[in-house]
């Protein structure tokens, strides 16, 4: 019997495997990677590696065994057939007889196209029959904090988001709470909203830049297809950057509000402030 973690090289996956080796021993965990390379690292501390790929369906046949407790992390692959891909590991873990299948969605309340993939994958998961937890993670402080290059040069945080807020939290956060679900008991058919104790503007997320760079930076609220202009001219695709303005079009209506807590009831602790997080990314 194992916890298996899948995308357990990506972002999210890393502090799970973390976290998780705290509490249970190494061999107990066994982390999902597309390339016995990506899981060198995994290896040398003494989790078990298994080499698959959503893509390649006959590759998941022996990932899982009965009774195992696997944690779905969504595929990060935006615009792929994520719905395809998540099923092709619902089966799997169908199959094998799984105790519990946790799947990392979105906010019940997010309306943007962002969450119909998670939307669809919830739909196959529910209709599979197999235990599981929905764990509807809002969106991460790093989703911001990782890339204030462009910010910091132009000194202002661009955004088509009016004066909605945010209920963001750190991926350390929302992996605890994965872990919680991964090693208690009582989690089977249950859903849960996750996000960050206190919601956030981007006037305030401006004004907490300001107070630690010394700098004046001001918030740019733009309308939507602007932001589309900006995001493309600065390399993104235009299917991504439609995305994330209906994102943000989707925060100016309060939708990544996140009011539960259940984040921090999860986890056992306040969730990290995005002061804290801020902070983190001035120091790298």
């Amino acid at each position: 019997m194992s916890i298996v973690v899948t995308g357990a090289n990506g972002h999210l996956g890393r502090h799970v495997i973390e976290q998780l080796l705290e509490k249970v021993p190494a061999d107990q965990v066994t982390a999902v990677v597309r390339s016995a390379d990506k899981g060198a690292e995994l290896a040398a501390k003494g989790v078990q590696i298994a080499v698959a790929d959503y893509n390649t369906p006959e590759t998941f046949d022996s990932v899982f065994a009965e009774g195992d407790k696997v944690l779905l992390i969504s595929g990060s692959e935006v615009g792929n057939d994520r719905p395809g891909q998540h099923t092709v590991v619902i089966n799997a873990a169908k199959a094998a007889g799984v105790a519990l299948l946790a799947y990392t969605s979105a906010p019940g309340s997010l309306s943007a196209a962002l969450a119909d993939d998670h939307r669809a994958t919830e739909k196959v998961l529910l209709a599979s029959g197999l235990p599981y937890t929905l764990l509807r993670n809002g969106w991460y402080h790093e989703n911001y904090t990782e890339n204030l290059g462009p910010t910091l040069e132009h000194n202002a945080v661009v955004a088509a988001a009016g004066e909605g807020r945010v209920s963001s939290a750190s991926r350390a956060d929302y992996a605890a709470a994965a872990v919680a679900v991964l090693t208690g008991e009582g989690h089977e058919n249950q859903t849960y909203e996750l996000g960050g104790d206190t919601a956030w503007s981007f006037a305030e997320y401006a004004a907490e830049l300001s107070r630690q760079t010394g700098k004046e930076i001001a918030y740019n609220d733009v309308p939507g297809e602007a932001l589309i202009g900006i995001l493309t001219g600065a390399g993104l695709p235009e299917p991504f950057a439609l995305i994330l303005a209906g994102v943000d079009a989707s925060i100016a209506k309060g939708e990544l509000v996140v009011d539960s807590g259940d984040l921090s009831r999860l986890a056992g602790r306040p969730t990290t402030p995005l002061a804290d997080a801020i902070a983190t990314a001035l120091k790298g």
